[in-house]
């Protein structure tokens, strides 16, 4: 049965492009009047930057235990109370966490690893649209995949995931290279755990694959550009995409299997506009309203 209030989830690690998916539906919502409740996933961490340095100090034991990526460090029963909510009433509270790029929120007061107050979200809005590492959790304990109508999965090669992260963190988060790689090698149990088996149950992926050499990804290197890559992107039901029209608009496309089509990833843009702007228009006019 379609909900009144459809969700998409955009589930990927810190580093993997979810961002430019999400500045993809920022414009497809601009263009077609469409009013999204975004909400971050790293708002949903249970613990502040100075509390989790404290922890660190004070009990080492629990470093790996704590990644972002670790259910333990996150406030997962509040995601999922939050997606229930929305999905049945469009509804919900939500925060935000504060990262070094945040200028307005700096500049507000804010201190970098630190959250907003808890808010309700906006009233009025057409769908939920969740950018973070959870979007398509299962666990024992928790479901928050079956409140989800659209779940994407953005997922670079493993090098290319860690350039990126790198590049990121090192240029715009002050953090040394060193510090970067722990955090990566700290996490990996906890990624493979509870990251990877989400894009088993994505509707689409998106995976970008560079053509350049990647096999050192730590050693300082410029990120390969979207010229230097292509994206494979599988879907999860082929029968509903229209695979000839996706291969005659977007050049140079082909398919690789029955139900994956790879792309120039200087066309990853339109490809998601063409692949993604039908689906949504489609969960809107399913739309259950009273």
């Amino acid at each position: 049965m379609s909900r009144e209030y459809p969700i998409i989830a955009v589930t990927g690690s810190s580093g993997a492009g979810t961002t430019t998916v999400r500045r993809t539906f920022e414009r497809m919502f601009s263009r077609e009047d469409v009013h999204a409740a975004f909400v971050d996933g790293d708002a949903f961490h249970r613990y502040t930057k100075e509390e989790l340095t404290r922890i660190f100090r004070e009990e080492p034991e629990r470093t790996d235990e704590l990644s972002h990526f670790a259910v333990e460090a996150n406030l997962l029963d509040r995601l999922e109370a939050l997606f229930q909510e929305y999905g049945e009433h469009g509804s919900g509270t939500y925060r935000h966490y504060i990262h070094a790029e945040d200028k307005r929120m700096i500049e507000a007061g804010y201190k970098v690893g630190t959250f907003t107050e808890w808010q309700s979200l906006p009233c009025g809005t057409d769908l939920l649209f969740y950018e973070g590492l959870h979007g398509g959790l299962v666990t024992g304990e928790y479901d928050i995949a079956r409140y989800v109508d659209l779940l994407i999965g953005v997922a670079p090669t493993m090098n290319l995931e860690w350039i990126q992260k790198i590049d990121r963190d090192t240029k715009l988060r002050g953090y040394s290279q060193e510090a970067v790689i722990d955090t990566i090698l700290g996490r990996m149990h906890d990624y493979v755990r509870y990251i990877q088996p989400q894009f088993s149950r994505t509707h689409i992926n998106f995976q970008r694959v560079p053509t350049v050499d990647t096999s050192n990804p730590f050693e300082v290197q410029d990120i390969p550009t979207d010229a230097e890559s292509f994206v494979v992107i599988r879907f999860r039901d082929p029968a509903t995409v229209d695979f000839p029209y996706l291969l005659a608009m977007i050049q140079d496309s082909f398919m690789s299997r029955p139900h994956t089509l790879v792309v120039p990833g200087a066309r990853m843009s339109l490809a998601m506009e063409l692949i993604l702007g039908p689906v949504v228009k489609h969960l809107l006019g399913q739309r259950r309203f009273r």
